[in-house]
């Protein structure tokens, strides 16, 4: 038997078992190191400020994040095409070159979007000493801050998204008070108003917006 045929063989399994494992990690890489847990937790704040539970219906929700996720990323996806994908399924890099080129435009993104507060946290808790180089963070490290610091600042772009919208719940509700009806539930009444505020300042395509430039 030829051993260059079975050394082009076993390469062949390797790389598609390489790239099996890539496809099995996609879902947990698409909502760990991109826009997408920020986009989300937001678009979900949005409907729950609004107090439509139901509306718009969570594959709405998850669809739109998808594709705002890969409008934001689409850089970073082109980059990792062209400087890990192309070259090895072009056998001109190993799959060592190729995941470490692939992970450079994932920790640029990853590292401008951290708050220096959490990398230091878990750089700390990794009981290493501090790298004396960015390029040096290990991405064990540079992960779970990143994730860390996008839960956190959802939270505080859904506080702001609240605020308008419990105010119309405070005035419909002094408003009922003052007139008695005490038996009426506010949310009936106030749900309208909060609607049309949404639609009055064009809301979707505002949260879209400082989404989508809150990555730039």
């Amino acid at each position: 038997m030829n051993p260059s045929k079975n050394s082009a063989e076993a390469a062949n399994s390797l790389n598609v078992l390489f790239m099996l494992t890539i496809l099995s990690l996609a879902p947990s890489i698409l909502i760990m190191m991109t826009a997408f847990t920020r986009i989300i937790i937001v678009l979900s704040f949005v409907r729950t400020a609004i107090g439509i539970q139901q509306m718009p219906p969570n594959q709405i929700l998850i669809g739109l994040a998808l594709f705002l996720t890969f409008f934001v990323m689409a850089p970073v996806f082109d980059e990792i095409n062209t400087t890990a994908y192309q070259p090895f399924i072009q056998n001109t890099i190993t799959q060592e070159q190729a995941f470490t080129n692939a992970m450079t435009p994932l920790r640029t993104f990853m590292l401008k979007q951290i708050y220096p507060k959490d990398l230091n946290l878990f750089i700390s808790l990794s009981k290493k000493s501090a790298p004396a180089k960015v390029e040096d963070i290990d991405n064990m490290v540079i992960i779970p801050a990143f994730i860390t610091s996008e839960l956190k600042r959802a939270f505080q772009i859904g506080f702001f998204i609240f605020i308008p919208f419990i105010i119309i719940d405070m005035i419909v509700s002094s408003t009922l008070m003052t007139m008695g009806m005490m038996m009426l539930p506010p949310m009936m009444i106030s749900l309208p108003f909060k609607i049309l505020l949404f639609i009055m300042v064009d809301g979707w395509l505002q949260i879209i917006k400082m989404l989508v430039s809150g990555f730039k």
